[in-house]
């Protein structure tokens, strides 16, 4: 099995840092891991993406040329990956900043309103962690107990407020398509 993922985005919207954990977290459930990110050059503001490849046997390449899943974070990375999507793969749209619906019919789409549910929460640093949630809940590709487990070990200087509102994102964006998106 090989699942590849592409995390997309603008730049400080926590793409990155979403890729991050679910490959720590697919690492601490031991499976093989490869993490490829790309930034552009003004990073915040700017695009940022990257791919997670995730198997139970070494791992050829990270790229991700026909990705099983892909977060489109905003509309350019609609445009962008849409097309990439292996057929019968996934895509999960923050809907709040998505305002096209995607072309292909071949393809599961879940629509999630993530700025909406971050502003509920009281904070919108939470985007990134509502659609990881939401991602690993519909793939079954890591638990959310697994990502909380790779969230702490990767931003371990966080305060316990800060913990808290990441893992009530990552519970979240899993109710949300557990509903239906």
């Amino acid at each position: 099995m090989l699942i590849k993922t592409v995390f997309s985005g603008f730049g400080g919207q926590g793409v990155l840092m979403m890729g991050y954990i679910l490959a720590v977290s697919a690492m601490r459930d031991g499976m093989h891991v490869t993490y490829l990110p790309a930034y552009g050059a003004e990073v915040r503001g700017g695009t940022a993406n990257c791919t997670v490849s995730i198997s139970d046997e070494d791992i050829a390449s990270p790229v991700a040329s026909s990705p099983d899943y892909v977060i489109a974070m905003n509309k350019p990375s609609l445009i962008r990956y849409e097309g990439q999507i292996k057929p019968k793969g996934t895509l999960f749209l923050n809907s709040d900043l998505v305002d096209i619906d995607p072309k292909r019919e071949d393809i599961m789409v879940f629509k999630i309103p993530a700025n909406t549910i971050a502003k509920k929460l009281g904070s919108e640093r939470v985007i990134n962690m509502i659609m990881l949630g939401a991602l690993s809940t519909r793939t079954k590709i890591t638990s959310i107990d697994s990502l909380i487990n790779g969230l702490t070990e990767v931003i371990k200087t966080k305060s316990a407020k800060q913990m808290g509102i990441n893992e009530r994102g990552l519970e979240m964006g899993a109710k949300y398509v557990l509903k239906g998106a």
